[in-house]
This record gives C-alpha cells, sequence and structure tokens, in this order.
C-alpha cells in the first residue's frame, strides 16, 4: 500500500513538473583560415550574446540555451561537414556567414527541416518563402543582393 501511494504521488509531482525544452543554437565560426581576423570577433561576440542571455534571463523565455561552435575556417566543404556533424542535435537555425556555405545548405535545410538564416547572401529567390520555405533572407542588410538592386535601379532611372 505504502509503495502504491508512494509510486502515486511520484507520477502526479511528475506529471506537475513543466517539462523543459532546451534552445540549441549552432554557431559555424571562421576564427581560422584566410577571414579569421572577421571571424573571431563576430564569433565571440555572437556566443557571448547568448551567454548573456543565458546568465542573466535564464535564457530565452525560460528555456536554457545550448551552444554549439564548429569551426568552418570559412572553407565550405568543413562548413557542410559541421551541418552534417550537428544537424541532429536538435539545432534551431544555422546562420553559416558564408556564401559558398549557405549555397551548399539550402538544398540540405530543406531536405531535413532546418531553418536557414542567410545574412544578406545567398539566393534572391528564398526571399520570400515560396522557394525556399526553410531559408529566411535577413530583409534589412547592406548586402550584396540589395547593393545590385539598388545600383539595377538606379541604371533603369538613368537610362544606360
Amino acid at each position: 500500500m505504502k509503495k502504491k501511494l508512494l509510486s502515486a504521488v511520484i507520477a502526479g509531482f511528475m506529471a506537475a513538473t513543466p517539462v523543459m525544452a532546451e534552445l540549441t543554437f549552432s554557431s559555424l565560426s571562421y576564427r581560422t583560415g584566410a577571414y579569421g581576423n572577421n571571424g573571431i570577433p563576430s564569433a565571440d561576440g555572437f556566443i557571448d550574446y547568448f551567454t548573456l542571455l543565458q546568465e542573466r534571463d535564464g535564457g530565452i523565455g525560460g528555456e536554457s540555451i545550448r551552444m554549439i561552435e564548429c569551426e568552418t575556417a570559412y572553407n565550405t566543404e568543413k562548413g557542410v561537414e559541421c551541418y552534417e556533424a550537428t544537424k541532429g542535435e536538435g539545432v534551431l537555425a544555422y546562420s553559416p556567414l558564408s556564401t559558398g556555405i549557405t549555397y551548399q545548405l539550402i538544398p540540405k535545410v530543406t531536405a531535413d527541416g532546418i531553418a536557414l538564416h542567410t545574412m544578406g547572401y545567398g539566393r534572391t529567390s528564398a526571399k520570400n518563402g515560396q522557394i525556399f520555405r526553410n531559408v529566411f533572407n535577413f530583409l534589412l542588410t547592406t548586402g550584396m543582393v540589395r547593393k545590385l538592386a539598388s545600383s539595377i535601379c538606379w541604371i533603369s532611372t538613368v537610362g544606360i
């Protein structure tokens, strides 16, 4: 009788305890390689921001944050290897910070159902979500796509 009562109390406690999720983010960093001088502060800032959210706010919306960092050296092949090695970890979104890696990951994230965030590089056809449902372009960027669009608009108005 005591075992049944204890089991019922434990089961009730477990049912009443909320399930804690973990928000997993990936940092496909490039601290080494030809662009390491730019990649080091970018990777440090990215990880520091999520560390701040975890330590100051207890995560995001009460959910704990887990960071997975993988070094790409700004190399497309290594970037794809990082994606393949981490995609089973529950990463919410990838932001490869490289056009080459982005182009290689588009078909992979589409097949795997994982979000890909691009910062002003990548395919313009990913802009509205109709062609690539898992690829998201940052619209307020000063990246290559916006510069090209501005140039085309200027050329059309000047009549060159």
